[in-house]
């Protein structure tokens, strides 16, 4: 979730801006912003269903409850959490390659690019453990009690986890609090060195 739109004041005044700062015309920021934005809500949105039915399962004594919802997360995981992920991400970075943000040039925009990669990470590594529970409630013969037996606080935990941590990246999205990496600020500088001085007549 790096939505890099709004455009930051510089002390010298607009007529100080340097010329590379926004690479992407008012249209197309708007476009990406407006992709962005949406799988970014669609991600967090999937994740809050992907809890609700990880809570269900954990808490409820009906196998067949339990194993269609295991079943349910398994299928969510992959065809809507991954593909929202990887899409978050991804426009993301275009967002900011496309903007004066630029991708490392500010903390919160390397911070919400480091969470963003993280948690898609550790949404494929727990998937694929995910994938063997299910495997296994997919087994034919299995009975009731065997299908309780392999509930899991482990999906609950991970879904808590990912709503947490979606939520502090959406936070430093909108908040977007100020701070330049060194790269940032060396860039800045070079910016700044290239702007040719005001007339002073």
């Amino acid at each position: 979730m790096t939505s890099a739109a709004a455009s930051p004041g510089t002390p010298s005044g607009p007529s100080r801006t340097p010329p590379t700062a926004g690479r992407m015309g008012p249209r197309t920021r708007k476009l990406w912003l407006t992709v962005h934005v949406s799988v970014s809500v669609g991600w967090l949105g999937a994740v809050a269903a992907f809890l609700a039915l990880a809570v269900t399962a954990l808490g409820s004594n009906d196998a067949d409850l339990v194993r269609g919802a295991y079943l349910a997360m398994d299928v969510t995981g992959w065809w809507v959490l991954v593909p929202l992920s990887v899409a978050c991400l991804l426009t993301g970075v275009v967002q900011s390659l496309g903007t004066h943000w630029g991708l490392l040039q500010h903390y919160w925009v390397l911070a919400t690019l480091v969470i963003n990669l993280t948690a898609t990470v550790v949404l494929v590594m727990f998937l694929g453990t995910l994938g063997e529970l299910t495997g296994k409630l997919r087994a034919t013969g299995l009975n009731d009690a065997a299908v309780l037996e392999l509930r899991d606080p482990s999906p609950v935990v991970h879904a808590a986890a990912a709503l947490v941590v979606l939520l502090l990246a959406t936070g430093l999205s909108v908040v977007k609090p100020r701070g330049r990496t060194r790269y940032g600020q060396r860039r800045q500088m070079r910016a700044v060195s290239a702007i040719p001085p005001a007339d002073s007549a």
